[in-house]
């Protein structure tokens, strides 16, 4: 969030860098940022940043400067229907307009090496929104008058003390009140649930037989299980004793029915449900806006959530499923093989041979740097083939290195929002002053020096040949 000229630019430095590296046999390898690459990965909510609508204003006190910025909650539409209410919790980090966002666990953002996570988890259940009685709210926290607004700003003071351990305040008192209160009130608790998982997300076998279990884990009362449209013929998604299901509670078993004769070949099916999402639960930015600043979630509508799992047969030989999942705590991507055929399958991973044998799985890290694009690609036997792709964005800005000293302006902010201090200055988002429209500013001016660079080039060598002539 802190100096968007500086941390745009460091990032797009960073990004140029890595494009020109290519290490021999090198598996993770700079390139744009992108979805991940297989429809296993996705699972629970997808949503679209809409702007801080509700907040006032903090002072971030960073490398003796102090900087205004507002704080308070943001809005997302969710996929096919529902609307959140987060906080951040990467204050040093830009929000990009408009940018897509995936439901995480918090072993993969920011929190998963942060031992005070359980307690923005606390702040989140007992202050604003999940507590809508402001007079009860200021009466706790001896904080005499709160609006929305400042119940808003002081929430998320209180959470950015624990998710990105600054020195910041309210400007308002009230709000500042509340902020200490949650933050001496905080206590440890633990990570909520997924909305829906399905674990795991990718299964294999012999034709013949039932493929799985793929197992349910959601907080909805029931989810709808949907085959994929161009399924092979005969093959069926059924429960444990070969029922066709269409509906699965949380815990149920699904598994792949697969005819004996069936062609090799492989399928999807979908898990749909409407519910509230946990509080707590963490957002990160996917796609193009994989490296927009994390988000963690304070309130949740009724919303569409979804997950898919994949299904691949063979009639012999080996049948692999791969996955990727990111780890933060190693700093890398997790690719798993199994092999649930009758020989042992063979890949090649970053220049390194595997085998794995038959009702085996190997488990390989890949090292990713932070912020850095990456695409894994898993080669094998009989012209198998699978390529992950995404970012990994696992810490705050201010604990990955240096933290970017305050900007005296902030820069305009990129989300709207319509709320302001009671001094009648201007509120923005919390990209305020981290604002991705500099980004490509930046980028534009880059291109810009390189093009008037080029005419400069130009036109001198022109006007020397006209000297020589």
């Amino acid at each position: 969030m802190i100096s968007v000229k500086r941390r745009g630019a460091a990032r797009l430095a960073a990004a140029v860098l890595a494009s020109g590296l290519a290490a021999a046999g090198a598996i993770a390898t700079a390139g744009p940022a992108v979805a991940d690459d297989a429809p296993p990965a996705h699972s629970g909510v997808t949503a679209t940043l809409g702007g801080l609508k509700v907040y006032d204003q903090a002072v971030i006190h960073d490398n003796g400067r102090n900087q205004k910025i507002g704080a308070g909650l943001f809005e997302m539409a969710v996929d096919k229907g529902g609307a959140l209410q987060t906080y951040c919790i990467d204050i040093h980090n830009p929000t990009q307009n408009q940018a897509k966002y995936q439901e995480v666990p918090w072993s993969q953002s920011s929190l998963h090496n942060n031992s005070d996570a359980g307690k923005i988890r606390w702040i989140l259940q007992n202050s604003y929104p999940q507590v809508n009685d402001l007079a009860a709210l200021a009466q706790k926290a001896g904080a005499g008058t709160l609006t929305e607004k400042t119940a808003a700003a002081g929430t998320q003071v209180a959470i950015w003390r624990f998710s990105d351990h600054v020195k910041v305040d309210a400007v308002d008192p009230a709000a500042e009140k509340l902020a200490d209160y949650l933050e001496k009130s905080a206590q440890n608790l633990e990570e909520p649930t997924a909305s829906l998982t399905l674990d795991p997300p990718a299964v294999s076998g012999k034709s013949g037989s039932k493929l799985g279990p793929v197992t349910v884990h959601t907080n909805a009362q029931s989810a709808t299980v949907t085959p994929a449209a161009d399924a092979p013929s005969g093959v069926k998604v059924v429960d444990k004793s070969g029922k066709p299901v269409t509906s699965a509670p949380n815990g149920s078993q699904l598994f792949f029915d697969v005819p004996a004769g069936a062609e090799d070949g492989s399928t999807s099916l979908t898990v749909q449900a409407a519910t509230k999402v946990p509080v707590g639960r963490a957002f990160t930015g996917i796609g193009e806006h994989a490296k927009s600043q994390t988000q963690i979630l304070a309130g949740s509508s009724e919303s569409t959530v979804s997950a898919v799992a994949t299904a691949s047969w063979a009639k012999q030989g080996a049948v692999p499923a791969v996955t990727a999942e990111k780890d933060c705590a190693k700093g890398g991507v997790d690719v798993t093989a199994s092999n649930k055929g009758d020989e042992a399958f063979h890949f090649q991973l970053g220049g390194k041979d595997y085998e794995v044998a038959p009702g085996k799985s190997e488990t390989v890290t890949v090292p990713v740097a932070e912020d850095q694009s990456y695409e894994i690609t898993v080669k094998g036997d009989n012209g198998f083939s699978k390529k992950f792709t995404g970012v990994l964005d696992c810490k705050t800005a201010g604990n990955g290195g240096s933290t970017p000293a305050p900007s005296a302006h902030p820069s305009p902010a990129s989300a709207g929002g319509t709320g302001g201090d009671s001094a009648g200055d201007t509120g923005g988002d919390l990209a305020e002053t981290g604002s991705s429209s500099a980004t490509p500013m930046i980028a534009g001016v880059a291109v810009a020096l390189v093009v008037i660079g080029g005419a400069a080039v130009f036109f001198l060598r022109k006007k020397k040949a006209g000297v020589t002539q």
